[in-house]
């Protein structure tokens, strides 16, 4: 069982996804803190309603390096074998990345390398692709930018609404968030240059509901 901390600055569903898996004895992974940099994140309320640390840090208090060693520390104070951005919009310090990189993931909701950014769901349905989706992918030094672990599709329906196309790739990130802190505690992934190749193993397809007309990768 690792020990997993989760950076969030918002409603905190992933957040909750993970949590979740964790009670649901899906993952071999707990979660012992989050942070946020946002005072009236709901993801705080949540952690705390599971018995989970949960720390609201001023980002006026501190520069940002300063800052992301505040975070660094709060970590290794509780054994963070993992961190997971869920939702956080703050941008990481190279030096941070690099201290976590291999053990630093994040979900975008859009299918990397297109959309990146806080307005993915929007800029797809303004260019009018049809198929889009979310991403989790270890974090390097530039925005959104980091090897890809897991991609599932979601369709785009005539007259989507951007709501109801976030609405719909939520859920399908709430499924591959956990596979991929699952894949990663049982080391079946592994980094060669820009690319993560996925150990074989179980399937997650095999245990728990899958979602109509979502396209999995392999690995889920």
């Amino acid at each position: 069982m690792i020990s997993v901390g989760v950076l969030a600055s918002g409603s905190g569903t992933d957040l909750q996804s993970i949590i979740d898996a964790s009670e649901q004895q899906m993952i071999d992974a707990k979660v012992s803190i989050v942070i946020s940099d946002n005072k009236e994140a709901f993801a705080l309320k949540r952690a705390r309603n599971h018995d989970i640390a949960a720390e609201y840090m001023n980002p006026k208090d501190l520069n940002k390096t300063e800052y992301d060693e505040a975070i660094d520390k709060i970590f290794s104070d509780y054994n963070v074998s993992l961190v997971v951005g869920a939702g956080y919009m703050r941008l990481l310090t190279e030096k941070f990345v690099k201290n976590w990189f291999g053990k630093l993931i994040n979900i975008h909701p859009a299918l990397l390398p297109s959309f990146k950014g806080i307005q993915a769901q929007k800029d797809a349905l303004d260019y009018g692709v049809k198929i889009s989706g979310c991403t989790t992918h270890f974090v390097d030094t530039k925005m959104d930018h980091g090897p890809i672990i897991l991609q599932a599709a979601v369709m785009i329906k005539e007259n989507d609404t951007e709501d109801e196309l976030k609405n719909r790739i939520l859920e399908v990130e709430h499924q591959i968030l956990p596979r991929t802190i699952q894949l990663f505690v049982e080391n079946r992934l592994k980094i060669t240059g820009r690319c993560v190749h996925v150990k074989p193993g179980d399937s997650w397809k095999d245990k728990y509901p899958v979602i109509p007309h979502v396209l999995y990768p392999d690995g889920y």
